[in-house]
């Protein structure tokens, strides 16, 4: 599959930038059309939950890192021992 060069000039450059940049509003335009308006005694128990779930996301990544860090060591160990059988 051949794949157009293109050469990067100022003048394509700008294009660029400035289709991403119409692009972009849309999708701003369409998120604030999309959002619903809540009163403030009920926005402040949807921050509160957001902010639990928050800490919730926190544990489960710290502990998806110790169980990756876990994992490589293993990894390690095994190659380690495949490179000692081999020699």
């Amino acid at each position: 599959m051949s794949r157009k060069v293109r050469t990067l000039t100022s003048d394509y450059l700008y294009k660029l930038v400035k289709e991403e940049k119409e692009k972009y509003e849309k999708d701003v335009k369409a998120a604030a059309a999309a959002t619903r308006e809540v009163d403030a005694d009920g926005f402040a128990d949807t921050l509160e939950k957001e902010v639990d779930h928050l800490a919730v996301l926190k544990i489960k990544e710290a502990q998806a890192k110790i169980a990756l860090k876990r994992i490589q060591e293993q990894k390690t160990a095994a190659r380690r021992r495949i490179k000692k059988l081999k020699s």
